[in-house]
């Protein structure tokens, strides 16, 4: 008997922390990878070698890999001083690995091999593609670090995500969606993480055509400049709006509370946690996943353990989850 296949679909932190706890399931995984990433070290990288963004490929490499511990520890580290300074082992690894080889595809697949990863790791696609997002005001703020981190008027909307020209999906990330039991839509930002994989050509109709279920796993905060002031629905919305047709069968979600201190923490960045509305969703055909997700900690995460076990129990439909009632 096969085991069940799950395809990830996100970028960042989100997607690293639901891998993280995945990996402890007896599944054929892959994570799929958003390469739109242009900050920091991999920005460096990118323009300079011509590197599909090593960034957020490194980090699923860790989540999924059974190295030791320090292997992992050195993939992650990064330089403080020197030449090098800002930039993390992992990257330069994956660079070189693309110098040696001649393949963003070649040198994503040693390091996965190099750091025995259980799945695979797949960037969506091997264009090489700048996300560019259009606010309410029709102004268009280019780059992904930009969109992040915005240097513009943050409480501006954003209307359209788009790519700078059109991108082609990776046949390997195509052929997963198409024998996937489930797929599963981030956490993460919902632009730059999830959504900016729905704009490469070919996912969203391979998304539709599978037989695979497709889970969204809505993000514990708002963020300043991308979502300010959304609720679940909202979330719900704007991804129905890039996965067209709509395919959602699952939306999960959790409802935090903040201490007084992390509440001003949040606010002095702008963002709050997100809220629900239960009468926004009385018509949506998905069905609704309330769980306690967040992590205890300084910061409000997704507890990697408690987010893979909703993920596993959609996967059983073993009656483990209770969907919202309407």
């Amino acid at each position: 008997m096969r085991r069940s296949r799950i395809v990830t679909i996100g970028g960042g932190t989100g997607l690293y922390v639901l891998l993280q706890g995945l990996r402890d399931y007896d599944v054929d995984l892959t994570a799929t990878v958003t390469m739109t990433d242009d900050g920091g070290s991999t920005g460096e990288l990118r323009d300079e070698f011509g590197v599909l963004p090593p960034g957020d490929i490194r980090r699923c490499i860790v989540a999924l890999s059974e190295s030791p511990e320090l292997m992992k520890e050195l993939f992650q580290y990064r330089f403080q001083r020197g030449a090098v300074a800002g930039h993390s082992f992992g990257n330069l690894f994956i660079t070189a690995l693309k110098e040696i080889t001649g393949s963003d595809e070649r040198a994503i697949r040693e390091a996965a091999r190099l750091l025995n990863v259980r799945g695979r790791v797949l960037p969506v696609t091997l264009d090489d593609r700048q996300l560019q997002a259009t606010l309410e005001d029709g102004s268009v703020i280019r780059g992904e670090t930009n969109i992040d981190i915005p240097k513009h008027n943050g409480r501006l909307r954003i209307r359209a995500l788009s790519l700078n020209q059109p991108a082609r999906a990776n046949p390997r990330v195509l052929e997963a969606i198409r024998q996937a039991d489930l797929i599963v839509l981030g956490p993460g930002d919902l632009y730059g993480s999830v959504i900016a994989n729905l704009l490469v050509t070919g996912i969203p109709q391979a998304i539709a055509r599978s037989r695979a279920r497709v889970a969204y796993v809505v993000n514990l905060m708002t963020k300043h400049g991308e979502t300010n002031g959304f609720a679940v629905h909202d979330f719900v919305k704007t991804i129905d709006r890039y996965l067209q047709p709509a395919k959602l069968d699952y939306v999960v979600f959790s409802r935090s509370r903040l201490s007084p201190r992390m509440r001003r923490v949040y606010a002095k960045s702008g963002s709050e946690p997100v809220r629900f509305v239960q009468s926004a969703i009385a018509t949506h055909p998905a069905q609704f996943v309330q769980a306690p997700l967040a992590a205890s900690g300084n910061y409000l995460r997704h507890d990697s353990g408690r987010l893979a076990k909703v993920i596993w129990a959609l996967l059983q439909l073993n009656n483990q989850v209770t969907f919202v009632e309407r």
